[in-house]
């Protein structure tokens, strides 16, 4: 029993790493040859509190709590780029854009925590 329980939370954690289909993940470096395309729109959906300590200039901050009603702003068919501390809450951020038919969504993998611009 206790071998099920085990297995049961590092398949949860494995599919929480994993991308869903369809998103791509992006390093810190890939992002950084991203940044100047103006025809990408990059969403920052950490809260305002870590978004004001530290952020990328590009970024929009739109709190993972408050993306499915600010998703109106958002443009559909452009690529976006999410990011957050770790990856995780992009992650979700990512699966939420994508199930709201965005075309081109990336995730940067291991955030902020990994962006050394």
């Amino acid at each position: 029993m206790k071998w099920i329980f085990i297995l049961l939370i590092v398949g949860f954690f494995s599919w929480r790493m994993f991308p869903a289909k369809g998103l791509r993940s992006i390093s810190t470096e890939e992002l950084f040859g991203m940044l100047e395309n103006k025809s990408i729109q990059f969403i920052d959906v950490r809260t305002p509190g870590e978004y004001k300590g530290r952020h990328i200039k590009e970024f929009k901050n739109i709190p993972l709590n408050t993306l499915k009603s600010r998703m109106i702003s958002l443009d559909k068919s452009k690529e976006t780029v999410v990011i957050c501390q770790s990856g995780m809450r992009s992650s979700q951020a990512a699966r939420i854009l994508k199930k709201a038919s965005f075309t081109d969504v990336s995730n940067v993998t291991g955030g902020m925590g990994m962006w050394r611009g």
